[in-house]
């Protein structure tokens, strides 16, 4: 018999596209054209892992995604708390999206704290798969359930699955000569098998993995393989599960070529190999570890044959200085850090102002100030990063807008503190750090070539003749001083923070001469060339939103759909915030309306103003999350009819 197909309406949220029933009993397959999950749970619930397993599976299947994963601020907060419980979101479809989603329609709770911190984002109607095992009273309790949720009718909103996965998954490895304990461990890789069943994923991938990962000890590799079929084969023969769904490849949504699945960090690392590559110049990166930066530190780490140094410094500021010491010594110095370690490395930052090397000082920004919400995202660093450091001492700065972009923001960062010889500040955040999308392995040809000329002799011809060699003359493009290596026969010259007479580079107290090095370096800055600031405004909008960083992923959503309702919007993102393109003060005057939605209290908005004398609206958002597209799409219709 041929199966039937029944086209259903297409819901509001867009993801019903039809139906397939199957006779014979055999359970029906729904399509749809998107999903969010969301896995839940205590730390040493594994649900990282779980979320991480599932998206790669995802992304080798086709789908574009994004995703979003939340750890506790705390490095071992309590089990069973609302404070321990770490999740992943993943949002995956086959067309082209942006962000990893408003509200899950799945998730997936281990835990009472789990399905306690997490129900409030889903809408009525989603799935909720609970781990019923860990609903005892005690459990409840600790997280302020005096009934059970499972039973009081609190959930009857919802379409409830309680599931024994700790049980289930006991039984499933009791042929193993494992602990109680030791076998619940496995729970996480079936609660990946029953949604991998639910989704269709491939699951090869996943068995090559934990056969790898646990290689040295082949009868954990088996447990968990054995666990993670047996959520496979509970989906397939629970009753509890009817349907199944299908989420077919976005075929369409991406130019051709090799894809991968990336975070925003492992993009960065890659970016800077790739630079140091294209430059022709070693890599050394001075660090100290913090999160969320720590992950670029540790995949640098792994990239010795491709010349790479990583120093794990003492604390921020031997990273920093090492770094700067590289750079002097001719190499591609990197430091990387979040918002406190710019702090404590602002001083060594100057310096490279005042001595005019090539330094790439990469923050990865988190919630703060101070040391607070470590592992939650922030775009609170801008201000730092334009002026947070003693006298004029500008650096450019620019942000990369989603984890892929982060391999283009670092090529981008290297090309300017390369041509220019200055320090380049790179804003990424927690968000980008640890999301991560389908990304498209360039081609060589498409890359920059980054390659430097090092000073070889003298560039100065004195009165009586003397050739010389002058460490601050400039190139009078660039402005950019020589890069001299050290050791380099007659390239002797003077070094430190002290300011340098012009040219010469001879220690000077003049005051007209600082004046000028002083002009000199602003103008330095503000000559970099950066491409002009492209506007999408399709339909001559006069309303404009205009965004930097991680937040082009919720506004560009947001926009869609106001234009899919109508609402003419206009959208311009910003890479560059120092300088800013040369155009954006007339694409500014072009709209009646300017809104700037910022996870701070108005950074962009301020310098926006201060600059261009334009009232630019600021929408802000300091609660550690990205912002949600309708969340967006609702202050930007009602900027647009105020």
């Amino acid at each position: 018999m041929t199966s039937q197909v029944s086209r259903t309406t297409e819901q509001a949220d867009g993801t019903v596209v039809g139906e397939q029933r199957k006779p014979g009993g055999v359970k029906a397959v729904r399509r749809l054209d998107r999903v969010i999950i969301r896995f839940a749970g205590d730390s040493g619930d594994g649900m990282q892992l779980t979320g991480d397993r599932f998206t790669s599976e995802t992304a080798s299947f086709g789908n574009d995604l994004s995703t979003l994963p939340n750890f506790p601020a705390e490095i071992r907060a309590p089990a069973g708390t609302l404070p321990g419980v770490s999740s992943f979101q993943l949002h995956f479809a086959d067309h082209d999206i942006l962000t990893p989603g408003d509200a899950p329609n799945v998730l997936v709770a281990m835990n009472p704290a789990a399905l306690k911190a997490n129900i409030g984002d889903l809408p009525r109607g989603a799935e909720i798969i609970v781990n019923t095992d860990e609903f005892t009273k005690r459990a409840m309790q600790k997280v302020g359930y005096d009934t059970s949720p499972l039973e009081d009718g609190s959930l009857d909103g919802y379409s409830l699955h309680p599931v024994p996965l700790t049980t289930l998954t006991v039984e499933a490895l009791k042929e193993f000569d494992l602990t109680r304990k030791e076998a619940e461990r496995s729970k996480n890789m079936f609660a990946l098998g029953l949604l991998s069943w639910m989704y269709h994923r491939p699951t090869e991938g996943t068995e090559a993995f934990l056969r790898r990962k646990f290689a040295k000890k082949p009868a954990i590799a088996e447990a968990n393989l054995a666990a993670f079929r047996a959520g496979w084969n509970f989906g397939e023969t629970t009753e509890d599960f009817a349907v199944s769904y299908e989420v077919a490849p976005a075929t369409t949504a991406f130019p051709v070529g090799t894809y991968r699945n990336i975070s925003g960090n492992l993009a960065l690392a890659y970016g800077l190999v790739a630079a140091s590559r294209l430059a022709g110049l070693p890599l050394f990166l001075g660090s100290y570890p913090i999160t969320p930066a720590s992950d670029i530190l540790h995949e640098l780490s792994r990239h010795k044959n491709f010349g790479v140094r990583t120093f794990q410094a003492e604390d921020e500021i031997a990273g920093v200085g090492a770094a700067l010491g590289a750079a002097f010594g001719g190499a591609l110095g990197v430091t990387t850090t979040s918002g406190p370690g710019i702090a404590l490395k602002a001083e060594t930052v100057g310096l490279a102002v005042s001595l005019e090397l090539p330094l790439l000082v990469i923050d990865v920004q988190r919630g703060g100030p101070s040391t607070g919400l470590p592992t939650k995202t922030e775009q609170a660093d801008l201000l730092q990063a334009m002026f947070g450091r003693n006298g004029e001492a500008p650096v450019p700065v620019i942000a990369p807008r989603t984890p892929a972009d982060c391999f283009d923001a670092a090529l981008e960062a290297a090309r300017i503190a390369l041509a220019y010889r200055t320090p380049v500040m790179l804003l990424s955040d927690g968000y980008l750090a640890n999301g991560s999308e389908p990304w498209r392995i360039p081609e060589l040809e498409e890359l920059p070539d980054l390659r430097v000329q090092f000073a070889s002799g003298p560039n100065h011809t004195l009165e009586d003749g003397t050739e010389v060699f002058w460490p601050y003359k400039r190139d009078p493009q660039t402005l950019a001083r020589p890069w001299a290596v050290p050791g380099t026969p007659g390239l002797e010259h003077r070094i430190g923070g002290i300011e340098k007479q012009d040219g010469s580079g001879s220690i000077s107290y003049d005051p007209a001469n600082h004046d000028f090095m002083v002009r000199t370096r602003q103008a330095k800055i503000d000559g970099i060339d950066v491409p002009d600031l492209e506007v999408d405004d399709p339909e001559g909008a006069r309303t404009l939103v205009l965004g930097w960083g991680s937040t082009y992923g919720p506004i560009t959503a947001a926009v869609r759909r106001l234009r899919a309702a109508g609402e003419p919007i206009a959208q311009a993102h910003l890479r560059h915030l120092n300088p800013f393109p040369r155009n954006l003060g007339s694409v500014l005057r072009g709209y009646d309306k300017v809104v700037i939605p910022e996870m701070n209290l108005g950074q962009l908005a301020t310098l926006i103003r201060a600059k261009y004398l334009v009232d630019a609206h600021s929408y802000n958002q300091v609660n550690g999350m990205p912002f949600k597209a309708e969340q967006l799409a609702t202050a930007l219709k009602e900027a647009i009819h105020d």
